[in-house]
C-alpha cells in the first residue's frame, strides 16, 4: 500500500493543468488560487477534468459549482467521499513560496483577500489521489464510489445546495458516507477517528447595538454604543461561565466589531457578529434566547430608549457532526491495521462544525469524518519543546506539510473504502 502511495504522490498526472504533476504540485497550485464559496470553478474544473481522465463519469455544477463523479463497478454498496472545495477571507501570511495573493468576494460582500487557511486544497489534493486508486485498483473491490467536490463548506450552505439540486436522486445513493478534515493538533502522518461527536452545531447571529450620537467630548449628550457594545461582549462570557452546565460543551464567540468613523465621534450604532456552538440543540437554542437577554437587558441598564433597543438578525442553526459509532469503531480498528496503532490518536470533540452530516442524514447512511494530521514533525516536535506555538486552522499562518499529510490521506481514505466495499 505504502508504495503504491508514493506513486501516486510522485508520479500522478492532472491533465487540467496540461502537464504531468504529482500531488504535492496540484496541491501547491490550488493552494496559490483559492476560491470562495460558491465561486470554486478552477478548482472544480480541476477535480472534474482528474475524475474524468482517471475513468468516472462526471457531472459538473450540482449545487452551483459542485463536482459529482461516479464510478460503477459491478454489484455491492455505494460509498460517498466528500471533499470540500471552497477557501476563506483571510490574507495569508505563511510566507511560503507558493502562498496566496488571490482576491475574492462572496455574492455579497466587499473584494478581500481569499487564503486556504481551512485546509481544503489538502482535501481536494487527497480526493484526487484517492480517485486515481480507486479507479487504477478496481480489480480489487466491487461496488460504486460517488466523489462528490463540495462547495461551500464555510458558508454552511453547499451540502444542501447540492441535496437540493439531486444529488441523491440523480446519482447512486449511498449506503455509507466518508470524508476527512486536516488538523492543526496532530502531526502528518497521523490520524483519528471520533467515536460519537465530531463536530459541533454552529449558529451565527448579527446584532444592532443602537445608540445616539454626537461628539466626543460631550459623551453626557449620548447613548455610547461603543461602551454598550463592550460591556455587552464581556457580559456574553457569563452565559457560559455561570448558566451553562460544565459537562456539555458551548462557545459563544464575538468575532467581529465594527463602529464609528473617526476619534471625536460617538456612532449611532455598533454591529457585533457572532457564532455560537454547542452539541445539543436544546441548549443551543437556550443560548440563543440568552444571548438576547443579556444584550437587551445590558441596553436598558445603559438607558437606550425602547426605540432603540438592539437588533437581532440569524440565530438559526443545523445540526452537530456525529458519527455512526458502529462505522467509526470498524475504521478506527482499520486504521490501526493499515496505518498501525502509533499513528491513530484519540481527540477529544470539536468546537469548529461541519455540513457533511446532510448527505448522510439525507440519504439516511452511516457516516464518519475523520482527522487527518498536517504539521510538519519538525514544527510539531518544536511547538512540544516550548517553541512557537502552531498557528490554528482558520489562522493566516497555517499551512499544512504537503507531501506527508496528503500520502497519509490517500492512505486512510483508500482503506476507508476498501473497508466498506467488498473484495472481488
Amino acid at each position: 500500500m505504502k508504495s503504491v502511495l508514493a506513486g501516486l504522490v510522485l508520479a500522478a498526472a492532472a491533465p487540467a493543468l496540461a502537464a504531468p504533476v504529482d500531488l504535492v504540485t496540484l496541491y501547491k497550485d490550488l493552494h496559490a488560487h483559492p476560491e470562495l464559496a460558491f465561486h470554486e470553478l478552477r478548482s472544480a474544473g480541476i477535480m472534474a477534468a482528474e475524475a474524468r481522465a482517471a475513468g468516472f463519469e462526471v457531472t459538473e455544477k450540482v449545487g452551483r459549482t459542485g463536482v459529482v463523479a461516479v464510478l460503477k463497478n459491478g454489484k455491492g454498496p455505494t460509498v460517498l467521499i466528500r471533499a470540500d472545495m471552497d477557501a476563506l477571507p483571510v490574507k495569508e501570511a505563511t510566507g511560503l513560496p507558493y502562498a496566496s495573493v488571490a482576491l475574492g468576494q462572496y455574492d455579497d460582500g466587499p473584494m478581500t483577500p481569499v487564503m486556504h487557511a481551512c485546509g481544503h486544497d489538502i482535501h481536494m489534493a487527497v480526493w484526487i489521489g484517492t480517485a486515481r486508486w480507486l479507479a487504477q485498483h478496481r480489480n480489487t473491490w466491487r461496488g460504486t464510489v460517488v466523489m462528490i467536490g463540495q462547495p461551500a463548506e464555510e458558508a454552511s450552505g453547499g451540502a444542501r445546495a447540492m441535496l437540493a439540486d439531486g444529488l441523491l436522486t440523480r446519482f447512486p445513493k449511498p449506503d455509507f458516507a466518508l470524508a476527512l478534515h486536516d488538523n492543526s493538533t496532530l502531526p502528518a502522518g497521523q490520524v483519528s477517528v471520533p467515536l460519537f461527536r465530531a463536530l459541533s452545531i454552529s449558529s451565527s447571529m448579527d446584532i444592532v447595538v443602537k445608540g445616539v450620537g454626537g461628539h466626543g467630548a460631550y459623551p453626557s449628550t449620548t447613548k455610547d454604543p461603543v461602551a454598550l457594545a463592550g460591556r455587552i461582549i464581556t457580559a456574553l462570557q457569563t452565559i457560559i461561565s455561570r448558566e451553562n452546565d460544565p459537562f456539555q460543551p458551548a462557545v459563544i464567540t464575538v468575532g467581529s466589531i465594527h463602529g464609528g468613523t473617526k476619534h471625536n465621534i460617538i456612532p449611532d450604532e455598533v454591529a457585533l457578529q457572532l457564532t455560537i456552538r454547542s452539541y445539543d440543540s436544546v441548549q443551543q437554542q437556550r443560548l440563543i434566547d440568552s444571548i438576547k437577554r443579556v444584550v437587551n437587558g445590558e441596553a436598558i441598564a445603559a438607558g437606550i430608549p425602547e426605540r432603540l433597543m438592539p437588533s437581532f438578525r440569524g440565530g438559526t442553526f443545523g445540526q452537530p457532526t456525529l458519527n455512526d459509532t458502529p462505522m467509526a469503531t470498524r475504521l478506527k480498528a482499520q486504521f490501526e491495521a493499515k496505518l498501525g496503532k502509533d499513528r491513530v490518536v484519540d481527540l477529544d470533540p470539536s468546537m469548529a462544525s461541519e455540513d457533511f452530516q446532510y448527505f448522510g442524514l439525507e440519504a439516511k447512511a452511516p457516516s464518519v469524518i475523520f482527522w487527518l494530521g498536517g504539521v510538519a514533525q519538525a514544527q510539531w516536535e518544536a511547538a512540544n519543546a516550548g517553541g512557537p506555538a502552531i498557528p490554528s486552522l482558520h489562522n493566516s499562518g497555517w499551512a499544512p506539510d504537503p507531501a506527508p499529510t496528503i500520502a497519509t490521506g490517500v492512505e486512510s481514505m483508500t482503506a476507508a473504502v476498501e473497508m466498506l466495499l467488498p473484495a472481488k
